[in-house]
């Protein structure tokens, strides 16, 4: 069986350029169970070491973050590849929280969702962690714990179910990478998280986080339509008037009047309409059950998403799909 020892702090990279900025060291917290896929996880570490890189800490500096894997009971866990990540046994020592804490799914989180143990521990650390991000099966058990927001940012589920194969392996992969990045922008700014993403994930850099006042030749229109744009590709996970205001290259209170002014309606008006869009889209167009449309869609879950379609079209998700169809067929 092959056998992988990987040790987040000891990961080194070519020498590039670096930016020097200083900051607080922040706790990075992968929980694995057995059969987690591993591309997800691995990401993880990816986006964050990349992002100590280039950090540029000094001699005798801590680098922006300390990537921990943790599990159950501590030692080695197997993915699905059989390859064997070492991790940290949960215990007191991480009483304190996380700035983010990732919840790796597998088959093993089957099990984990209904071992009280795991669950309390889980329940102590949500109010000190600043975010949670759950991967595939990972959800059941923070769905289990009773999931909590955390800074106004929603804790959500990237990913699909292990049930789909590869194509959850990608997704996965995708996911965290953007999950990631997102603190990372918001800890250290967007050049390095631009570079980050060029580095981990290229192609994507320019999609997730775009740079609209390079060079300063786009104007307020412009800088507000790129805002608009990202919204709209990162809008299945929480988004932020600060991030659409760093993209735009405006403080939040001119984006807030200029937005309204250039597109007639307010940010989170705007972004509500896209979700929705994109929810009804996968109402019409797939059979998917209606709290995973709600997550794809990033409007949280599926009484969430009930909600606001009552209160936006007098109806319920489901009646919005079988009118849908009907009409379609007539």
């Amino acid at each position: 069986m092959p056998h992988m020892h990987l040790d987040p702090t000891r990961i080194t990279w070519p020498h590039t350029p670096a930016v020097n900025v200083r900051t607080a060291v922040r706790r990075i917290g992968i929980l694995l169970f057995d059969g987690f896929w591993l591309l997800g996880p691995g990401t993880v570490v990816e986006m964050f070491q990349t992002a100590n890189e280039f950090a540029g800490t000094r001699a005798g500096e801590d680098p922006p973050y300390e990537v921990q894997f943790l599990s159950m009971e501590g030692g080695n866990v197997a993915s699905s590849s059989s390859a064997r990540i070492w991790t940290d046994r949960i215990d007191t020592r991480f009483g304190g929280g996380f700035d983010a804490l990732f919840i790796a799914g597998g088959y093993g989180a089957h099990v984990a969702a209904r071992d009280e143990r795991l669950l309390n521990w889980l329940r102590a650390v949500q109010s000190r962690t600043r975010a949670i991000e759950t991967i595939g099966e990972g959800r059941l058990v923070l769905e289990a714990a009773g999931p909590t927001e955390h800074d106004g940012l929603m804790s959500r589920y990237p990913g699909a179910n292990a049930s789909e194969g590869a194509f959850s392996a990608a997704n996965d992969r995708h996911d965290c990478a953007r999950s990631a990045l997102m603190f990372i922008k918001r800890d250290l700014g967007a050049e390095i998280a631009r570079s980050v993403a060029d580095r981990v994930m290229p192609g994507m850099a320019a999609t997730w986080v775009p740079l609209p006042a390079e060079g300063g030749t786009l104007s307020v229109a412009e800088k507000i339509r790129a805002a608009a744009r990202w919204m709209e590709a990162n809008c299945d996970r929480p988004v932020s008037v600060a991030d659409a205001a760093q993209v735009a290259a405006m403080s939040e209170r001119n984006f807030l009047r200029r937005f309204k002014h250039e597109m007639q309606v307010t940010p989170s008006d705007y972004l509500l309409q896209v979700r929705l869009r994109i929810a009804c889209n996968f109402l019409t167009e797939t059979e998917l059950p209606v709290d995973k449309i709600a997550r794809r869609s990033g409007t949280g879950n599926g009484d969430r998403l009930a909600k606001i379609f009552r209160k936006r079209m007098a109806l319920s998700p489901t009646e919005y799909r079988a009118r849908s169809r009907a009409a379609t067929e007539a």
